[in-house]
């Protein structure tokens, strides 16, 4: 079990360097890059995130795992996506987790 943990974290890890790097890069073909380059800005990555969370409901409501876990990724996604524009990491997020165990 411990394997599929360590995997499961260096996965969010690998997940916010790519996202940092794009923020960084701003590569022309990224869909990462167009959050941070939005005219409505950070309002853009909110409402992303109201749109999935939206969606995750439906999913759970309807019983569609596969769904829900679709709609899981796409929200942890863009709340990584929103704690690098906030200058926030992956540690930040961790440590508030911990600090609740």
């Amino acid at each position: 079990m411990s394997d599929a943990r360590d995997d499961s974290a260096e996965i969010l890890e690998e997940l916010f360097a790519v996202i940092e790097s794009r923020k960084e890069e701003l590569p022309d073909d990224s869909y990462t890059t167009t959050l941070f380059t939005h005219e409505k800005g950070e309002n853009y990555v909110l409402e992303k995130l109201g749109e999935e969370t939206t969606e995750l409901l439906l999913a759970a409501k309807d019983d569609d795992h596969e769904e829900l876990a679709h709609e899981s990724a796409d929200i942890v996604y863009h709340l990584l996506v929103l704690l690098s524009m906030k200058g926030m990491d992956l540690d930040d997020l961790l440590a508030e987790l911990e600090s609740r165990r």
